[in-house]
């Protein structure tokens, strides 16, 4: 059975929601990247940047992160396609980055995320914004901006649905057949 949780009025309300919480909490935008997730967490960084500059008339650069290579469970994980290649358009050297993923499950990818993160230089802050955060963390990791905490079952599964990605925006939730 699929349910839809979110529709593209209550994304575009959480995305403007998180820019001025990311404005609020750095006192501006001076020194700050985001870095989107391949290949959810990519579009939601565009959307987000974007919403970032309609309000404070700054341009953030957006980098992307394909994290495939850092995973520790990529021996028993089906292999991401069209993960693309990561790209960071500035020195993250002493920046603030703030890393963004559709969703957060176990921690696992936030974590890799971060490991991949390290070759392209030295933030001086990590932060994270998650669109949906559906608990069952096996790791200590914390979102710092969450869209929507939505508690799930484990065999749940949830979907963000991206309208750059050629279907409307949503994010559903799908629970098996009992």
């Amino acid at each position: 059975m699929v349910k839809q949780l979110l529709n593209q009025q209550d994304l575009d309300r959480i995305l403007s929601r998180i820019a001025h919480e990311i404005i609020e909490r750095n006192k501006g935008t001076e020194g700050i990247c985001l870095v989107g997730i391949q290949r959810g967490g990519v579009l939601l960084a565009s959307r987000l940047s974007h919403r970032i500059e309609s309000i404070e008339r700054v341009s953030l650069p957006v980098g992307t992160l394909n994290i495939s290579q850092y995973r520790d469970d990529k021996d028993i994980r089906q292999p991401q396609r069209d993960a693309g290649d990561s790209s960071i358009p500035c020195d993250i050297s002493g920046m603030k980055v703030i890393i963004v993923d559709d969703v957060i499950f176990t921690g696992r990818s936030i974590r890799a995320a971060m490991d991949a993160l390290m070759d392209f230089g030295r933030p001086s802050q990590i932060q994270f914004f998650v669109l949906v955060d559906r608990g069952h963390r096996e790791l200590p990791i914390r979102p710092d901006y969450v869209g929507k905490n939505i508690p799930t079952s484990l065999p749940e599964n949830i979907e963000v649905r991206i309208g750059e990605d050629g279907k409307e925006d949503a994010v559903l939730i799908e629970s098996p057949n009992d």
